[in-house]
């Protein structure tokens, strides 16, 4: 292939090559369509090649439509304005009538072929990045508007026009654009981040059917976002992401200005400032744009200057930081060190500080503010200049990596084609020269990071010369059994110390590090040694530690954040020697190290109501759409929350009952999000089921055992039962099932998103034996056909369990039956010998089946006088006695049972007293085994008295159970 346009660089000959069977097909293309080529000049063959060699996205798209392609070859097709887009859509989509179909169809078709016309642009260098970037933005800005104008005239033909109550006047959904799009500096292939708000409440007025004013801009919203977002045959126009606006995906979908004022005056959050920041109402400005804006202003811009963002935003790149390890995304071209987020955050960092005294400071677009920058002195010139350039390099590397196959990625390219279509895009011969040249921007642009907003300083310390010997000199065993004694280590200790320290040294010679990582290493590995031999147990303390490094040798990331933050590897150690269950957890998911740079914030997890919010926070940016992803994040934050209670549990800062309680609320709320996602896919695939309430699932999860005791533990499986109230009939989709279909494979898909094993390894093991029938029922039944099993075919084992059951999420109305149902049942009238012989009979079979102690050994749970009979003594009494004292049947945790059952007299104060404690200090000692990874048994020296008093209470109520004692 000739090359006659000089101002590129001749193409690598594997480009060249890709571009000419990409030109095969572009004739083929036209002779098939009977698209008759006309003269096409060398010149514009070459531009034609070139960016087939560039963009499978563009060419792609060329060949799809070879009519449209020589009008692009010609220049007949200019870049349209902002106006331009806007004329350019209305009247195709007024063409439209009311057919949805067709609206979605001229909106795909639209977004392709000025997707193509745009990349066409940037690829050859004909518009700069500048215009790219606005273009991209105003063009997401005419689909979205048009879009928002159909989907407002069909509502209000159908439901008549949202008014005011106060202004009587018409309503209008105002659509708030974040991130790039409201700044003004769209990527090719970004989803798009939104916010809808309308005036003021009321209810629309001019049809039959009236709906109030929140019903009827919920409607539009859904209706706007399923016009750009659902994929059809034509591709989909913008992955809609909602998840910033108030409450995120539990909050409404739309909200009032009022209600929008009241959320950020009350609840608003700093990272919700700094997206507002580049907040900006689409389309053409109307009456109540002024009005919105006002109102956001006071949130996002303080009267004062506001110097306690940069400490606020420096958390925030902290936490994208970790992220960006916990990812392995270190080639991250806007995530990592000196990248897009950082020049952002340098910039809105200052917006945020002065943009309340410095009006001109609150622009929406970062080129703008950052000229003005420099201009005020905010940041010297030289700086601005070094940001400015940085940031054009990496936006236009952006989107040449998005522009190759239209895929919404940051990630540097690792196949060699790629590579080239980067680096000569950008105007280097090679990849290697691009890489030089990002590196010297990302280098200069974190240096002016760390200098605005600040990084923790490194805290240096000194570490003997012994220890430094001990890592880097190949000693022989009893020449480092010598040396540990010499450092203070017992010498009943040292041997094994010396073993397993040349045990990992030699294993750290085998490994593939690169000099990088073996550098640091031997800097990192003094450090740990002199705190080890400080330690109680060194060798425990050694084997613990080095655990966790043999899975981090090759993650140079993860040996620098331990050697940097010296805290980091102070609370490893902590934490190690106090758990070998902590230990193993962070060897294996190493991206729980990140949790212990900050001690503050390990040590004090989140209150139990607050796991919700802080989890919708967690995977807030994730995209909806990404499922290995999310189902990654599910398992990351909880690992996360997991460590961070039991450092705290550890540190004695939660007793036992906290412990459980925050297990369980953490449970709650990954559960919580597991049913929204199985919900999402599977009403994306097969519909809504038909019958239902606005809103509503009409589905719940029942927790038995330990989940519904609210007595979770660090590895607990979940034994959990599915419950639907929906009425018969089918699902609104094209591909329909029955509702009961519906909901049974919906109880399958939140089984494979908790139990599915990913890097993180798996959510919770599911338990699903004490649904109704057992392994042979249903996964998810009817609440009627739950209450008529548990009326006529339930064993009386079955009415145990139920007593530790409660809805840990579902509907309000089906929660309010469950409990309903519950309570029929363990208020029944029943014959007390024979439930205390059924009773006795299954414990003695637990017993029998399940007991490991013996005359040296006590089973903490399985034993006579363990926990298991105090559970059992519990359920016993409850079903004995809640047809005459109904208060029985409320609670599903033990220790609010006995307290219960000596409210109403039933078993004495002291005794309820001494089972609460009985059953405490059992359940504390278990716990504090399995931290230790040790089994529940303990010598029988020191528990016979509570085991007796355990015994004594047993045989109170139930003597059936005389013989299972004695045998003991």
């Amino acid at each position: 292939m000739s090359q006659s346009d000089s101002t590129f660089p001749i193409l690598p000959q594997i480009l060249a090559d890709g571009a000419e069977r990409y030109w095969q097909r572009f004739q083929t293309a036209c002779e098939q369509q009977a698209v008759s080529e006309p003269a096409i000049s060398e010149a514009m063959k070459s531009s034609l090649l070139r960016a087939f060699a560039l963009s499978d996205f563009v060419a792609e798209n060329l060949i799809k439509d070879p009519a449209w392609a020589l009008q692009v070859i010609d220049g007949e097709l200019q870049q349209a304005g902002p106006a331009c887009y806007q004329q350019w859509l209305a009247p195709q989509i007024s063409q439209c009538g009311g057919d949805e179909r067709q609206v979605q169809q001229v909106l795909r078709v639209a977004r392709r072929q000025q997707m193509t016309l745009i990349a066409w642009r940037d690829l050859l260098h004909i518009a700069p990045i500048e215009q790219t970037l606005a273009r991209l933005s105003q063009f997401a800005d005419a689909l979205v508007s048009q879009a928002l104008a159909w989907a407002y005239q069909q509502l209000t033909t159908q439901f008549g026009t949202p008014m005011g109550r106060q202004s009587g006047q018409p309503q209008p959904m105002l659509v708030l654009g974040m991130g790039k799009l409201g700044g003004g500096e769209l990527n090719f292939s970004s989803d798009i981040d939104l916010i809808f708000a309308f005036p003021e409440n009321g209810e629309t007025q001019g049809a039959r059917r009236s709906l109030d004013n929140q019903q009827f801009f919920t409607k539009l919203g859904q209706k706007l976002i399923n016009l750009l977002a659902q994929s059809t045959a034509d591709g989909f126009v913008y992955r809609v992401d909602m998840r910033l606006r108030p409450f995120g995906d539990s909050g409404p979908l739309v909200m009032s200005f009022a209600a929008l004022e009241d959320y950020y005056q009350e609840q608003g959050r700093e990272w919700e400032r700094y997206a507002m920041v580049k907040a900006r109402i689409l389309g053409p400005r109307g009456r109540y744009h002024q009005e919105l804006e006002g109102l956001l202003r006071p949130f996002i811009y303080r009267r004062y200057i506001d110097f306690s963002a940069i400490d606020s935003l420096r958390q925030m790149k902290a936490m994208i930081s970790r992220e960006v390890r916990r990812r392995s995304q270190l080639s991250n071209i806007k995530l990592g060190a000196g990248g897009i987020r950082e020049i952002e955050f340098i910039v809105q960092v200052w917006q945020l500080i002065r943009g309340g005294r410095m009006p001109e400071l609150q622009s929406h677009g970062l080129l703008e503010t950052l000229a003005l920058l420099g201009e005020h002195g905010l940041l010297n010139a030289a700086d601005s200049e070094t940001l400015r350039r940085a940031y054009l390099f990496l936006r236009r590397s952006e989107q040449m990596i998005q522009a190759i196959g239209d895929q919404q990625t940051q990630m540097l390219p690792d196949g060699d084609v790629d590579q080239l279509r980067l680096a000569h895009v950008l105007g280097y011969a090679s990849y290697a020269q691009y890489f030089d040249a990002l590196i010297l921007h990302t280098d200069a642009v974190h240096e002016v990071f760390a200098s605005v907003i600040g990084e923790e300083e490194e805290r240096k310390e000194e570490v003997d010369d012994c220890y430094i010997e001990l890592w880097q000199h190949d000693f022989e065993l009893d020449e480092l059994e010598g040396i540990l004694t010499e450092c203070g280590v017992a010498e009943s200790k040292s041997q094994r110390l010396a073993k397993l320290l040349r045990d990992f040294r030699l294993q750290c010679q085998q490994r593939s590090m690169g000099n990088r990582g073996r550098e640091t290493l031997s800097k990192l590995m003094p450090g740990l040694l002199q705190r080890v031999v400080q330690g109680d147990s060194p060798e425990l303390l050694f084997e613990r530690v080095t655990q966790v490094l043999t899975k981090i040798l090759t993650r140079t990331a993860y040996l620098e954040l331990l050697l940097e933050n010296p805290g980091t590897l102070d609370q490893l150690c902590r934490l190690c020697a106090a758990s070998p269950w902590i230990a193993e957890q962070l060897s294996r998911f190493p991206i729980l190290l990140d949790e212990l740079i900050d001690p503050a914030h390990l040590y004090q997890p989140p209150s139990p109501t607050q796991y919700r919010e802080e989890l919708r926070e967690f995977v807030l940016r994730i995209p909806e759409d990404d499922l290995e992803q999310q189902m990654e994040a599910l398992r990351q934050f909880k690992q996360i929350q997991q460590l961070r209670i039991a450092a705290s549990d550890i540190a004695g800062a939660l007793p036992l009952m906290k412990v459980s309680d925050h297990l369980t609320a953490l449970a709650e709320a990954l559960m919580e999000q597991v049913v929204g996602m199985a919900w999402q896919q599977m009403t994306l695939r097969y519909g809504l089921p038909s019958g239902l309430a606005d809103n509503s699932y009409a589905f719940a999860v029942v927790g038995y055992g330990k989940m519904g005791g609210i007595e979770l533990g660090y590895g607990s499986d979940l034994d959990l039962v599915f419950l639907h109230q929906a009425p018969a009939g089918h699902t609104q989709g094209e591909k329909s099932l029955t509702n009961q279909q519906f909901y049974l494979k919906l109880g399958q898909r939140i089984i494979h998103l908790c139990a599915t094993r990913t890097p993180s390894g798996v959510l919770y093991e599911i338990d699903m034996r004490l649904r109704p029938s057992g392994a042979s029922g249903l996964m998810v039944s009817h609440i009627d056909a739950f209450a008529d099993y548990q009326a006529k075919e339930a064993w009386t084992w079955e009415h145990q369990a139920l007593v530790r059951s409660r809805v840990v999420y579902g509907d309000s109305q089906l929660a309010d039956d469950f409990a309903q149902v519950r309570a029929n049942v363990l208020q029944r009238s029943r014959e007390q010998g024979t439930l205390a012989e059924d009773v006795a009979k299954m414990r003695a079979k637990m017993y029998g089946h399940l007991n490991k102690g013996n005359a040296e050994l006590y089973d903490l749970k399985q034993d006579t006088g363990g926990i298991v009979d105090i559970e059992f003594l519990a359920q016993y009494l409850v079903l004995a006695y809640s047809q005459q004292y109904p208060a029985l049947s409320v609670w599903s945790d033990n220790v609010r049972i006995f307290e219960t059952l000596a409210e109403e007299g039933i078993v004495s104060a002291e005794l309820s007293k001494q089972l609460i404690a009985a059953y405490c200090r059992l359940r504390d000692k278990n716990h504090r085994l399995a931290l230790q990874q040790l089994p529940g048994l303990l010598p029988v020296d020191g528990w016979q008295a509570l085991r007796q008093q355990v015994r004594e209470a047993w045989l109170s109520y139930l003597p059936e159970y005389l013989t299972l004692s004695e045998s003991s």
